[in-house]
């Protein structure tokens, strides 16, 4: 009876082990899952002028950076997830455009974009490969902008040097993915990002330049499933 027992305790043990390394591997409904990755932030820079005494013309165009990104995801059901996406502050080099096309770096600012997505991922919770499409939010924090001397003489010729600050913004976000499950752990993530962000500059000359954003992300990542 004791030997019977024993194997029957064994057997419900198994079970539950089976039992869970299923679930680990569905990405289904209740569970988290957390992935580090890097991201490109490219900009899809539409510039205004800045405002006189500014020559007219004077635009503006968005460099391109690359930085590491962490974000965690909980699935709401077997297809809905909501996620967020964070990272380290993201350097963009700005540079003269339109009249003063060809002048060279005018300054930088770092950006972070925090970002809360709601997903619906594709198939079954068991597929390998599962496609997925997200909508939601970004807010647009900018820190430490710095401007060049060639800003201050396109800006204020003879004046102190010129600083400016660029507007917080929350913008609203698109996104498509694809999810790799490698086992039943681990999986591998690639995603596009589309914002559409609009905010405005304002520089210590008194002078002011609205600008359009619209950054586009493009992330690779490795995940784990809890």
């Amino acid at each position: 009876m004791k030997l019977r027992m024993n194997s029957v305790g064994k057997a419900v043990a198994a079970a539950a082990v089976m039992a869970l390394a299923s679930s680990a591997s569905a990405q289904s409904a209740g569970q988290w899952t957390a992935k580090v990755g890097v991201a490109e932030i490219t900009p899809k820079v539409k510039s205004g002028d800045v405002s006189a005494p500014a020559l007219p013309g004077t635009k503006a165009a968005i460099g391109s950076d690359t930085k590491p990104i962490f974000s965690f995801s909980y699935s709401l059901t077997d297809n809905v997830s909501a996620e967020l996406d964070l990272g380290m502050p993201f350097k963009h080099t700005l540079y003269g455009d339109g009249a003063i096309k060809g002048t060279g770096e005018l300054g930088t600012v770092k950006a972070l974009p925090p970002t809360f997505l709601v997903q619906y991922r594709f198939f079954k919770p068991q597929a390998m490969l599962r496609p997925y499409v997200g909508a939601g939010v970004t807010y647009a924090y900018f820190a430490k902008e710095t401007g060049s001397g060639r800003l201050t003489a396109i800006s204020d010729i003879g004046g102190p040097a010129t600083t400016f600050k660029v507007k917080n913004k929350l913008a609203t976000s698109l996104q498509a993915g694809l999810v790799y499950n490698i086992n039943e752990r681990w999986f591998a993530d690639v995603a596009y990002i589309k914002s559409f962000l609009k905010t405005k500059v304002d520089f210590s000359s008194g002078q002011t330049q609205d600008i359009t954003l619209d950054p586009q992300v493009i992330s690779f990542g490795i995940g784990y499933k809890f």
